[in-house]
């Protein structure tokens, strides 16, 4: 005896026989919905909720649950409805008071708020305080440095720099050239606590000096590869025989564009000499306080980081060979840097930054 109404009248369109069969065959996602398709298809066969749920091993209830819902809404009543979930209990209210806090006010002790300080003062909790940041990217703990360039020829410098890496002069070199001076060879006074499973690397914050280097490097920004080399000291000399080694480097046949900063080094009457004998060098200045448009700069950045700042150097002589050595392995496989930013967006950025600044001035 069967029990159940057969449903072979609830599928009344060929588009919902195809829509239920596609969800039915979802081999991993969305299986409450499959499982749910499956029941309609069957029930349209003709089949009881008994039949069913013994086919589908499920229980006769819960055929009698989806058959209804087809019945009532066809395919949206087998879709899963929104849930409301747990009340809201922060209002927009409370939300706009700590933004307001957090950014037109501080504490009476302190530079900036911190979620113990905010919670207190607003009446929510620390957890409230820190999801309202979270959702605002709001980080009053954090503080950065900025240094705006007054070069007065600050436009035309970036628009030449930028320029020159977006397009480079063919048959020719472009290199970014600058000097890491006044590198230490550092060894702390107590050996290091290696990396162990549950505890960091740990030094003493106390050092033994042990001199120092220069290093003067020149970045290829086409290839990435890096002309570079020491010396004990930094001065136009130094700079003069850095430029020997450059001239040395590059094939004959090729114009050389050099990049660099303002330094005195670079500007001196000898080696205002030297270039106005070597026709093929040609200068590019970048802005005064302007590091940033030198890429050499970004490959000293990785330098330091790879190998300078937690390095263990008993010498000098220890210190330039472990640069050298990273020269060389820079070498054996460069990553040239990618300049994507155009002289128009620069300046566009610097002057929303300068516009900012300027309005949180008054």
């Amino acid at each position: 005896m069967r029990t159940g109404r057969p449903t072979s009248e609830l599928v009344t369109t060929d588009e919902e026989i195809a829509a239920l069969r596609r969800w039915a065959r979802r081999p991993k996602s969305a299986q409450a919905l499959a499982l749910r398709s499956k029941i309609v298809l069957a029930c349209a066969e003709g089949k009881s909720n008994t039949e069913v749920a013994a086919t589908l091993q499920i229980t006769k209830q819960t055929v009698g649950k989806w058959r209804a819902r087809f019945v009532e809404k066809r395919l949206d009543g087998l879709v899963d409805e929104p849930r409301s979930g747990t009340p809201r209990k922060i209002s927009d209210e409370d939300v706009e008071r700590v933004l307001t806090l957090t950014l037109e006010s501080t504490p009476r002790d302190a530079t900036h708020w911190s979620t113990r300080s905010l919670a207190a003062k607003s009446g929510l909790s620390r957890s409230t305080v820190g999801r309202i940041w979270r959702a605002f990217a709001l980080q009053p703990h954090r503080s950065e440095t900025f240094k705006l360039s007054k070069d007065p020829l600050f436009v035309e410098k970036v628009r030449d720099v930028a320029g020159i890496y977006l397009n480079p002069p063919e048959r020719a070199l472009v290199l970014c050239v600058d000097e890491k001076s006044q590198i230490q060879a550092l060894d702390r006074t107590q050996p290091l606590l290696p990396l162990r499973p549950g505890q960091v690397e740990r030094r003493t914050h106390d050092y033994t000096r042990h001199g120092t280097t220069s290093l003067f490097a020149a970045l290829d920004v086409k290839t990435g590869k890096v002309i570079g080399e020491c010396h004990r000291r930094h001065r136009s000399i130094e700079f003069r025989k850095f430029l020997d080694t450059i001239d040395a480097a590059v094939p004959a046949d090729l114009d050389v564009h050099l990049i660099m900063d303002n330094y005195g080094t670079h500007k001196t009457e000898m080696i205002r000499r030297w270039l106005a004998k070597r026709p093929r060098f040609h200068v590019h200045f970048t802005p005064t306080s302007a590091s940033w448009l030198n890429m050499v700069e970004r490959w000293f950045a990785a330098l330091t980081e790879k190998q300078i700042r937690r390095g263990v150097h008993r010498s000098v002589q220890q210190l330039e060979a472990a640069i050298t050595q990273y020269l060389k392995i820079t070498n054996e496989a460069p990553k040239p840097f990618l300049w994507t930013k155009s002289a128009d967006e620069i300046l566009a950025s610097v002057a929303r930054y300068c516009q900012r600044t300027s309005e949180s001035a008054h």
